[in-house]
């Protein structure tokens, strides 16, 4: 309806075409609010914005977690909510994939992403994946695997990079960035390594300031408080993460610059990162590259280990080295299968 308005006022296309004219969407998973809040901002009639011109969520497969209690208990309310905007509700993937021209895999359960992922790289239709990419390092570096045998474009990201000020502090404009501190909340999840879950979103604010090449990492826990995890870039510089346990659930930072200390952005709303997913969409150039997200993941893998060890310095090289081996034996499997 929305793109049928605006195409009747500006009289410029024939009726005959306006099926042709909408990017249709289709959402794997409706167990995270990000599946609900895009569809609002999508599927609303606010033509002023292109990107709303332009796109629509048409479909959706509602699962999703079977196992996070948090995440399946919203899918009965989810559907009913996504079906007031005009989805379609389908009963398995294929049947989406038939609708739809990209898909937004969100599925809060990182374990089930290798699978439904695969499914969207076979069809051929571009696919963005929510955070996390994958439940663990092997999984997220399997699915960056599958893709390149598909010949498929791979994007995932938190919110959190697309801050405005994120994005500025990355493009350089308040000069050369020296280090950072950046912190999220952490909220521990069993089925998901720590961090994995939750606090990626402030681990992914450290990399969008600091950029890839961290070498080794130590960490610093206590589980009722807080943990904090040092990086040290191969450059020298260093970063810190602090995963908030107790207190207000806060986001943010500080990029320490040549120039002297700059606040970093925190949660900007959902339509940063929609943007930057619909222009990923048109073009197939994701805006993070597949080796970034991997090594955020080895960030993440190797704090783990480094708890485990007392708080020792772990490479993020052996972190690596484990996620790999995870990985080849996660495609082996599948390969037996």
């Amino acid at each position: 309806m929305k793109k049928l308005l605006s195409l009747l006022c500006a009289g410029s296309l024939a009726l005959s075409s306006l099926a042709n004219d909408v990017i249709k969407l289709g959402i794997i998973g409706l167990d995270t609010s990000h599946s609900t809040a895009f569809t609002e901002l999508l599927n609303g009639d606010d033509t002023s914005d292109p990107y709303v011109r332009d796109f629509e969520i048409v479909a959706a497969y509602p699962y999703g977690s079977t196992t996070i209690e948090s995440s399946y208990n919203r899918i009965p309310g989810y559907i009913e909510e996504v079906k007031k905007h005009g989805v379609t509700i389908t009963g398995s993937i294929a049947e989406l994939l038939d609708m739809v021209d990209c898909v937004l895999l969100e599925t809060n359960d990182g374990r089930l992403h290798l699978d439904q992922a695969e499914e969207v790289f076979k069809s051929g239709k571009i696919c963005y994946i929510d955070k996390p990419l994958g439940a663990t390092l092997g999984q997220a570096i399997a699915i960056c695997d599958v893709a390149r045998q598909y010949n498929a474009p791979v994007f995932s990201s938190s919110a959190l990079r697309f801050s405005p000020v994120n994005v500025e502090l990355r493009d350089g404009k308040y000069g050369q960035i020296l280090g950072a501190d950046c912190y999220s909340p952490h909220k521990v999840e069993p089925t998901h390594p720590d961090f994995g879950f939750y606090g990626i979103h402030g681990i992914e604010t450290l990399y969008t300031l600091m950029g890839p090449g961290c070498i080794e990492v130590n960490r610093m826990s206590s589980p009722d408080m807080a943990d904090v995890v040092v990086g040290k870039w191969a450059d020298g510089r260093i970063g810190t993460f602090r995963g908030i346990v107790s207190g207000p659930a806060i986001y943010g930072g500080t990029a320490y610059t040549a120039d002297g200390p700059v606040q970093a952005g925190g949660y900007a709303g959902y339509m940063v990162l929609l943007h930057q997913i619909l222009d990923y969409f048109r073009t197939g150039q994701a805006p993070v590259s597949p080796e970034e997200t991997i090594e955020i993941f080895a960030f993440m893998r190797a704090s783990n280990m480094s708890r485990e060890r007392g708080g020792a310095i772990v490479t993020i090289d052996e972190a690596m080295a484990q996620g790999r081996q995870e990985a080849d034996e996660l495609l082996a499997k599948r390969t037996a299968r």
